[in-house]
């Protein structure tokens, strides 16, 4: 039989409680209910002999912990990354070394005597340039193909591009008097800017540095205007591969009508420019539409032949004549440069049209003759000869001795007082 009961009317006061008594002292006060986090084992886990029947319930859930701490890690690491990648880039842009450099040949073209003046309403009537495409419609695209590793959009990006930039550097009005020229430094490859803002602000005659060689514009002091519908052009373009680039050679002349300041309604004359020049593309140029320019030669006039021609040109307008003569060269003088420095401006005095010894003839792919440019600029080759022919591809050889800006087309008999 098991122990006694309590009576039936209870247990007696004072009596004790058993068990019970222990917790007496023990005061659950609100606060201890609140704060207490317990939860019972469920019952596969009592019967896998849990030391305890309930466990304590954090504040925070165990597994929502885990992923705060994942979370917090992962945004540390990356904040981390991103450092690293703003300090140390482990992926190199395109190296501005890369591009090549800029060289450049500029010869003022003298004339014999005072230039003359063309009619104001229709300054290239009855000349050379009259049939000219007026402006950039000058600049006329060949037939197009696939070339080496590059296929047909390729090149007709490049020989776009190539015609956008003859037309930012020759015929935008801004560019050719001596204001803006930001439309041509966009289009140039990152690797050439440096060189290229260099011969803007700091120009010289080092053939790698002469303003002119990568635009055309004229001095803003001499405050020469141009015509209306000043501007033509003709030439050509043609594209081949040169080791991994896309080459695209140009030829063209310019041909500006001028007016120069406090002068009559008549007193307008011609100034005439032969570039020829040469662009290489990569594939990366012609994604974003920039472009590498290699080589220009350059014969411009009428000018002085003492004229500095590294930053602007200054025109030799209608009525005017040159202050100076063309100089002969000189083996023996040592302290001159074997390389061209000027050279006479056949028939700018004039204004006649045709092909006259010593002019240039037609320019490829037309039956029109081109205005009168060099009879002669040359370093150690005969001088006589006519400014005709593909500019000599060699980069090289400095610009000092570089043969003739403009070559011969044809043999033509020697001078026996070759000018410079």
């Amino acid at each position: 039989m098991s122990g006694p009961g309590n009576p039936p009317e209870g247990t007696p006061e004072g009596a004790s409680g058993g068990g019970e008594d222990e917790y007496r002292s023990v005061v659950f006060d609100e606060s201890f209910v609140r704060a207490a986090r317990i939860q019972e084992f469920s019952a596969q886990e009592r019967l896998d002999d849990a030391d305890r029947a309930v466990r304590v319930r954090h504040v925070i859930p165990r597994g929502l912990a885990r992923q705060a701490v994942a979370l917090i890690t992962l945004i540390v690491v990356a904040f981390g990354f991103a450092i690293y990648m703003g300090v140390r880039h482990p992926y190199k842009g395109r190296d501005q070394d890369a591009a090549e450099q800029f060289r450049a040949n500029v010869i003022p073209l003298v004339p014999d005597g005072k230039v003359a003046a063309v009619p104001a309403d229709q300054p290239f009537r009855g000349q050379p340039a009259e049939h000219y495409g007026s402006g950039v419609d000058g600049i006329t695209l060949p037939p197009i193909h696939r070339i080496g590793g590059y296929g047909v959009d390729e090149v007709t990006r490049a020989f776009t591009t190539a015609r956008d930039y003859l037309d930012d550097s020759a015929i935008n009005p801004q560019t050719v008097t001596g204001g803006d020229v930001r439309t041509v430094r966009a289009l140039l490859d990152p690797g050439q800017l440096d060189q290229f803002d260099a011969s803007l602000t700091r120009p010289t005659t080092d053939g790698t540095h002469e303003a002119t060689g990568w635009l055309v514009r004229f001095d803003p002091a001499a405050k020469v205007e141009l015509a209306p519908d000043g501007i033509r052009v003709h030439g050509s373009l043609e594209a081949s591969e040169s080791g991994d680039d896309l080459e695209v050679a140009a030829d063209h002349t310019f041909v500006y009508a001028l007016h120069g300041p406090g002068a009559g309604e008549d007193a307008v004359s011609l100034f005439t420019v032969r570039r020829q020049m040469r662009f290489h593309f990569s594939h990366a140029d012609l994604r974003q539409h920039e472009i590498q320019v290699v080589q220009a030669d350059v014969a411009a006039g009428p000018l002085a032949c003492g004229a500095a021609v590294q930053r602007y040109f200054q025109p030799i307008l209608a009525g005017q004549s040159a202050p100076d003569t063309v100089a002969g060269a000189d083996p023996y003088d040592h302290d001159r440069p074997v390389g061209a420095v000027c050279a006479p401006l056949n028939h700018a005095t004039t204004g006649q049209s045709g092909n006259a010894p010593g002019t240039l003839p037609s320019a490829p792919g037309t039956g029109t003759a081109p205005p009168p440019v060099a009879s002669g600029a040359n370093t150690g080759t005969d001088a006589s000869s006519d400014a005709t022919g593909p500019v000599p591809r060699s980069s090289s050889a400095p610009a000092a001795v570089r043969t003739t800006v403009l070559s011969p087309p044809v043999p033509t008999p020697r001078s026996s007082s070759p000018s410079l």
